[in-house]
């Protein structure tokens, strides 16, 4: 090969190689920084980190329950017109009887009112009466005519049948006899007539009879509740118990549908709780509970499903009697029980399980200074521990303390 081509071939196979091995580094940087980038860490103090351990136990499958005492029973009591207070009868907290009174209003715009209405009543009211009467005197009369009829009738028939036989004789004119025949189609039409009429009165008052008695019926209820609105300024217990939250001051204007207070019936009292949502899918009516400080057994009697700020609401029934002492409004703390006990991997809980969900953990290395992420499978929860179904052995230690910020880490260093 000449000189000047071997040079030639010389620079280009430099050239190549030069670029292969660029391009072989700068994949390799790539692959590193992926690889560091899939993988990053983050260093942390290590007393700002709470560390449990693992163990095989007895898991207590129960939640923690707050609450209060609550009736069981509640009436609102409302202003069913208002009015200005005239008269108090009880206070807040005082023991009433069924219809006992509490309040007593005025209110001189609706005893006006009441009036003006009663007044249009009551002439409603008279007016169908007279049509009821006069209805009753038109089939009086229509009756009394056809009798009257009738009998014109009975007495023209038997002059005429008197007469006729005398007349062949000669005894009696003919221009008679032709007076007593006029006379006797004359009645004949009239009573035709009144049956007639008779009739149609019948069907009227037979139709509009009915109408009338319901109108009657309907005016008169109108009239009675109408009557018993100015009974509605004095407002009474609807049932016996205490009465709570009655806030009412002598002189005060309250409006119409205005909240009075409370009155709570003596049919006893329940717990109303709250419970983490966490366990909205598994809590269900007839479940057992026990409350701190007293020595009584409920049972969950109600759910409401709806979720406010993470918790959802139940009702509680004392089993076998209520506890003596009970006070409305009382606290409560207690434990709810939502299924058997059984041996299981535990993990006390943190608020790890906030930023996880349960769905992963950081474990720590056997030395302590570092903590990889592992995936891990929870199962049931209480107020102090977690079920663990897969993930961990016994014996692994768990940051158990909060993940807030570690989201994108796959390892936490500590220092």
């Amino acid at each position: 090969m000449d000189e000047p081509l071997r040079q030639n071939w010389l620079r280009r196979h430099r050239r190549g190689a030069a670029l292969a091995s660029g391009l072989m580094v700068a994949a390799l940087a790539l692959v590193i920084g992926v690889r560091q980038f899939a993988t990053p860490s983050l260093s942390v103090p290590a007393s700002e980190v709470t560390v449990a351990r693992a163990e095989r136990g007895l898991f207590r499958d129960m939640t923690s329950l707050q609450g209060q005492i609550e009736p069981r029973d509640i009436i609102y009591l409302d202003a069913a017109e208002g009015g200005r207070v005239r008269r108090l009868f009880v206070r807040s907290g005082d023991h009433v009887a069924e219809g006992q009174p509490l309040v007593e209003f005025t209110n001189t715009t609706l005893e006006l009112d009441i009036l003006s209405q009663e007044a249009r009543l009551i002439e409603s009211i008279t007016q169908l009466q007279a049509y009821q009467q006069q209805l009753e005197q038109d089939r009086s009369d229509n009756a009394q005519a056809l009798a009257l009829t009738r009998y014109d009738r009975t007495r023209v028939d038997r002059d005429l049948r008197r007469s006729l036989p005398l007349a062949a004789k000669g005894f009696v004119p003919a221009k008679t006899i032709d007076s007593l025949k006029d006379e006797q189609r004359a009645v004949a039409d009239r009573q035709a007539i009144q049956e007639a009429r008779g009739r149609r009165q019948g069907r009227l008052s037979a139709l509009q009879a009915p109408q009338i008695e319901t109108q009657l019926a309907t005016l008169g209820r109108s009239l009675a509740v109408t009557r018993a609105k100015l009974g509605d300024l004095t407002v009474r217990a609807p049932a016996a118990g205490r009465l709570s939250a009655f806030d009412v001051k002598l002189g005060e204007n309250r409006n119409r549908g205005d909240r009075l207070g409370e009155l709570a019936l003596d049919t006893g009292f329940r717990v109303s709780a709250r419970v983490d949502e966490y366990y909205l899918g598994r809590v269900r009516v007839g479940q057992r509970a026990e409350v701190d400080g007293r020595r009584a057994e409920l049972a969950v009697s109600r759910i409401y499903p709806r979720v406010t700020g993470g918790s959802f609401r139940v009702d509680l029934d004392f089993v076998r009697g209520e506890p003596s002492g009970l006070v409305a409004g009382e606290a409560v703390r207690g434990r709810l029980s939502l299924g058997a006990d059984r041996p299981a991997l535990l993990l006390p809980a943190g608020a790890f399980l906030e930023a996880s969900g349960g769905r992963w953990v950081f474990v720590l290395a056997p030395g302590g200074d570092r903590a990889e992420r592992r995936s891990i499978r929870i199962g049931r929860r209480n107020a102090g521990e977690v079920e663990i179904l897969a993930g961990l052995v016994p014996g692994d230690r768990v940051i158990t303390s909060s993940y807030d910020g570690w989201n994108a880490y796959r390892r936490i260093n500590l220092r």
